[in-house]
């Protein structure tokens, strides 16, 4: 997916959007160290978008993912003391970090290829269609599944155990700062506990590394930087189409229906 720099669209925008764009790149590519600087010279290159290369195999270990992550909040006896609108929030504010971590935790990895371009025929034939029906889906950016990438990477070189990252999802999970919680002391009692229980597995795992609790939650705080939008999209539209993954998650969680969270016959390239 390499691209000629030189007569890219790019060299005829504002040089300050440029320079900015490469400046905040470094700085990425800096603090992470795990993308290639290659792919960051061309904002042509990183506004194209992109797909899975194999949908198939990578959809359905994102849904085994998910799986247990819903599984992670049902075996949590004091998630289910909250309210149920309690729930319903921190399931809306959490549950792209925890199936991020889950993503790490099973070291999941994926390629990405770029998006087909429709013909020119197709897009004269279904230019009237498209009027009348739904609106065209969005598509993942080259940038933003680099991105994700680059956290996956950055988890991975922390080489967490499962206890580390069982008590980093309940601190994750229990986030009192979410908009219009009723029992947010309760829920902020919750995190500090997750919070302190993973200080106590560091102690014996890592006795000499003082800062690894503070990195632990410094990286984990990154995570809420990836959009619902990107994950939903790259991971799930190919089982879901257009149902809302929050709604899907929830009868998960409180199985409200049958369900299965599986490839479908909508997922044939």
């Amino acid at each position: 997916m390499d691209v000629d720099c030189e007569r890219c669209q790019c060299q005829q925008e504002d040089n300050r959007t440029a320079i900015l764009y490469n400046l905040l790149s470094q700085n990425l590519n800096h603090s992470r160290g795990s993308c290639s600087p290659a792919h960051q010279r061309c904002l042509c290159h990183q506004r194209r978008t992109v797909c899975l290369r194999t949908p198939h195999v990578t959809c359905q270990a994102a849904s085994d993912v998910l799986v247990k992550t819903v599984s992670f909040m049902k075996n949590l006896p004091s998630f289910h003391l909250l309210p149920r609108g309690d729930q319903l929030l921190l399931l809306d504010s959490c549950w792209v970090p925890l199936f991020l971590l889950g993503l790490a935790q099973d070291m999941v990895t994926f390629e990405v290829m770029e998006t087909p371009a429709p013909s020119m025929l197709k897009k004269i034939l279904l230019d009237g269609q498209s009027k009348r029906q739904e609106p065209e889906r969005t598509q993942p950016t080259l940038a933003a599944v680099q991105r994700l990438q680059c956290c996956l990477n950055t988890f991975w070189s922390l080489d967490l155990s499962p206890k580390e990252y069982a008590y980093l999802k309940g601190a994750i999970l229990f986030n009192p700062d979410v908009p219009g919680l009723r029992a947010s002391q309760y829920i902020e009692s919750l995190q500090r506990e997750a919070q302190r229980a993973l200080q106590e597995v560091l102690r014996p795992l890592h006795p000499e590394d003082q800062g690894r609790f503070a990195r632990i939650l410094l990286i984990a705080s990154t995570l809420k930087s990836i959009p619902p939008a990107l994950i939903t999209d790259l991971f799930f539209r190919p089982i879901i189409g257009n149902a809302d993954i929050i709604e899907l998650i929830a009868e998960m969680l409180y199985e409200i229906t049958s369900r299965q969270l599986a490839p479908t016959p909508r997922m044939a390239l």
